[in-house]
């Protein structure tokens, strides 16, 4: 009798621990499970500092870089515009320039700056008045655009764009036609370059390369 109290006995308390030890089982694994998640919890606000400060210090960088040419090109700029400012030829009068678009001065300077360069052109490749030896008449050839298209162009009212584009080549085709001559003694080459250097020119002031959506 005893035996059997104590067999029963036994075995209540084998499947009493049965039945707890699944329950221990699950605690334990859920303990871990948020110490894994606090230990993710923790050290996911230093990575997310990380992050920021290095997208920060990547963001600034890129606006160095993008800035610096900027400026480069305004003080350019600057320069180009009061040196062209103070020895190209300006207006005889103070009042507005009256060679507005539409108007038939606008158009004279016009037709004037271009087709001195085209006859500057016959000049230099010697097909007027025609010389075996240099002479004054392919010398004003090579200058044309330098002496008559530029200023011509300029005396109208013109776009910001097309001024700032021939202040610019009111300082560079004079270096053209001084450098050209020491590597290549041709009035031909010189006027070519000054005509590629003055198109040039218009593209980018004006865009005309650009690639448009």
């Amino acid at each position: 009798m005893n035996t059997l109290i104590s067999a029963s006995l036994c075995n209540t308390q084998i499947s009493s621990f049965c039945f707890a030890a699944p329950n221990l089982r699950n605690s334990l694994s859920h303990v871990h499970s948020r110490a894994k998640s606090f230990k993710i919890h923790a050290t996911t606000p230093g990575e997310i500092d990380t992050q920021t400060a290095d997208e920060e210090a990547t963001e600034a960088e890129s606006n160095e870089a993008s800035t610096a040419p900027a400026e480069l090109e305004k003080d350019l700029k600057k320069v180009v515009q009061k040196t062209a400012a103070t020895f190209a030829p300006r207006a005889s009068t103070a009042s507005k320039n009256p060679a507005v678009p539409g108007t038939a001065l606008y158009t004279i300077f016009e037709v004037q700056g271009y087709a001195s360069m085209l006859l500057g052109g016959a000049l230099s490749f010697n097909l007027i008045f025609p010389s075996n030896e240099p002479d004054i008449w392919r010398l004003m050839g090579m200058w044309s655009i330098w002496m008559f298209t530029i200023p011509s162009l300029r005396a109208r009212d013109c776009s910001k764009n097309e001024k700032e584009a021939l202040n610019y080549l009111f300082l560079l085709v004079p270096l053209i036609n001084v450098l050209i001559p020491f590597f290549w003694k041709s009035f031909a080459v010189v006027w070519s370059a000054d005509t590629i250097a003055f198109f040039g020119m218009y593209a980018w002031k004006f865009g005309w390369l650009q690639k448009t959506d």
